[in-house]
């Protein structure tokens, strides 16, 4: 559950006040890694993905985050510059909070402060199950987790079957699992070869989730 659905309605009015609303077009970067912080952003519209990338050039896909979401909160709090990128999928409408604001909000809510802890617990937890489960799949066997999850997260059902929502690129798919782009081409092609994705310019539809999931159990 993102962070503003947890909070209560005056809790939620009140912080959104605190911050002025911005608006980001697609593929544009909101916060940049290893900058420094000044505010977080709450959304209220639209999709983003959080990215790191490593010293050789590598970009991992950390995670979306989308309507309701808390971004930049880790700085906030510790001073640190930012941890990530994070970067707009679509249009995407949030409110920035300074840093300071945000402090004293928390300190003046306690239930606010405690519901922000939960939240960072769960992604935690979350992350470390992920990686858990990842270390003991093949690459075929965590992309076939990977998709699995977009859909029940992203996706939207349609006549051929079900669409992420989400506009990801063979990289950021790639980022996600730890793998090359080129390995996630291949396990693509062969994918759409047995008639379980089908796959355009910026869109990918599962046909198979069944075919998906047994993959995935292979594991």
């Amino acid at each position: 559950m993102p962070f503003l659905a947890r909070l209560e309605r005056e809790e939620r009015s009140a912080l959104l006040a605190l911050g002025r609303v911005l608006d980001f077009t697609p593929r544009a970067s909101i916060i940049h890694q290893n900058e420094p912080s000044s505010h977080i952003l709450l959304i209220l519209h639209g999709w983003t993905k959080v990215t790191a990338s490593a010293a050789n050039g590598y970009e991992a896909l950390l995670a979306l985050r989308g309507p309701g979401d808390i971004i930049g909160e880790s700085s906030a709090l510790t001073g640190r510059p930012r941890s990530a990128t994070v970067t707009a999928l679509e249009r995407v409408e949030a409110v920035a909070v300074e840093h300071e604001r945000f402090r004293l909000f928390l300190e003046h809510s306690p239930e606010a402060s405690l519901t922000l802890l939960t939240l960072t617990s769960d992604r935690m937890r979350a992350a470390d199950r992920r990686r858990l489960d990842f270390a003991s799949l093949t690459v075929r066997e965590r992309f076939a987790v990977l998709l699995l999850d977009l859909a029940r997260s992203h996706g939207r059902r349609t006549d051929k079957g079900i669409e992420l929502a989400v506009p990801l690129s063979k990289q950021e798919l790639a980022g996600s699992i730890g793998a090359s782009r080129e390995m996630v081409q291949r396990l693509l092609k062969e994918l759409r070869e047995r008639q379980v994705v089908m796959t355009g310019r910026k869109a990918l539809v599962i046909l198979r989730p069944d075919i998906l999931r047994k993959v995935a159990r292979s594991g």
